[in-house]
């Protein structure tokens, strides 16, 4: 039986825009990282059932990195991203709060090599770094 772990976010941003800065690359090299000792120097991204996305995640000084990648399993354009990484699952939720407000939620399938709690502070730090990208942005992207 696998453990599903859950992080949120609400962004002071449109739900549009909170849906392009998630899925195109050249958004999420600006966000997809934990901390800022951390980059993403590459992104695709092939945002359809069956489309694969690929993203590069390492340190600055390049001392560690991996690659994240998988393959989408159903897009609901503006409100929800399934995709598999492996064998496991992870399910991206997008809810309009207000004209102005938009939650993200992530379920996703924890892996056995690290501790749920890691893995849930890892993604919840990605998901501050999203939020923090969006909101900057203003609705000037759009």
């Amino acid at each position: 039986m696998s453990t599903i772990l859950t992080v949120s976010s609400t962004i002071n941003a449109p739900i549009e825009l909170a849906w392009q800065a998630f899925t195109q690359p050249e958004h999420i090299t600006q966000w997809n990282f934990a901390s800022p000792d951390w980059e993403c120097p590459t992104a695709s991204n092939d945002l359809r059932v069956g489309g694969a996305f690929s993203y590069r995640m390492q340190a600055k000084d390049a001392s560690m990195g991996f690659d994240f990648a998988g393959t989408y399993s159903k897009v609901v354009p503006l409100e929800q991203i399934d995709y598999t990484i492996g064998d496991r699952t992870v399910v991206v939720r997008f809810e309009r709060i207000s004209g102005e407000q938009t939650k993200i939620t992530e379920d996703f399938e924890a892996e056995d090599q690290n501790s749920s709690e890691l893995q849930k502070n890892g993604w919840q730090a990605i998901l501050e770094q999203f939020k923090k990208h969006v909101e900057s942005l203003g609705t000037a992207e759009m």
